[in-house]
């Protein structure tokens, strides 16, 4: 039998899954912003959670 395939080694791993429901708009808009900014539409949602979030303390 096949050894496991093991991937790159991260602090960070990314073992959650979402499921989400976007209109049209705003997957245009997401689709925009990855292919701008070079990054997956999962780095733009993460990205934007984050500013979200750190926009909670400046209220």
């Amino acid at each position: 039998m096949a050894a496991k395939k093991i991937g790159r080694p991260t602090d960070s791993p990314k073992d959650i899954d979402i499921k989400i429901r976007f209109d049209k708009e705003t997957v245009d808009k997401l689709e925009i912003c990855s292919e701008k900014m070079q990054i997956t539409r999962a780095e733009v949602v993460r990205r934007g959670v984050r500013k979200m979030y750190d926009d909670l303390d400046k209220k």
